[in-house]
């Protein structure tokens, strides 16, 4: 039989993860990343740019989880990022770099909230932003393209994480 989000069984859990937001625009990204924000429990969503829809488009994929999941939109990206390192996070940024480690080999740390910095959809992590980084991960692709969608990057890095935090 299959089960609804009324009957499942799974566990409530909240981690200390930072989802941070480097300009992702795109309303129905926008309103997937509340939603997985939601299903992988964790602490914050921080939303950083100019132009930021929370509109019906970004409602329609969200499925109602910006009510339940704690957001902030700002606009200075660098600003967030240095309040969180102030706050003893691990930065930690998702993007295919010269230095960047794959993410299935990197040990996340149990001992620091971590703050994890995606980047827009078009340009990815802002390459200040890649300096200021204690880490950067990538995910392994095995295609000729170079990159994924922000959000099916963010649900395969967010696995990895509450994986080994769990």
């Amino acid at each position: 039989m299959q089960l609804t989000h009324y009957n499942t069984n799974f566990k409530k859990q909240k981690f200390p993860i930072t989802l941070v937001c480097d300009n992702v625009t795109n309303a129905p990204n926008i309103g997937s990343l509340f939603r997985i924000a939601d299903a992988f429990g964790i602490e914050k969503l921080i939303l950083c740019g100019e132009h930021i829809p929370l509109g019906r488009k970004m409602t329609k994929t969200s499925r109602a989880t910006e009510k339940v999941v704690t957001y902030k939109i700002q606009q200075s990206v660098s600003e967030v990022i240095q309040n969180l390192k102030n706050e003893n996070h691990q930065i930690i940024s998702l993007e295919i770099a010269t230095t960047s480690k794959p993410i299935h080999t990197f040990k996340f740390s149990k001992e620091k909230p971590i703050a994890l910095i995606i980047g827009d959809e078009n340009f990815g992590v802002s390459e200040h932003i890649l300096k200021t980084s204690d880490a950067i991960i990538h995910i392994d692709m095995f295609g000729q393209n170079s990159s994924m969608n922000a959000v099916q990057a963010t649900n395969i890095a967010l696995y990895e994480i509450t994986k080994q935090l769990s």
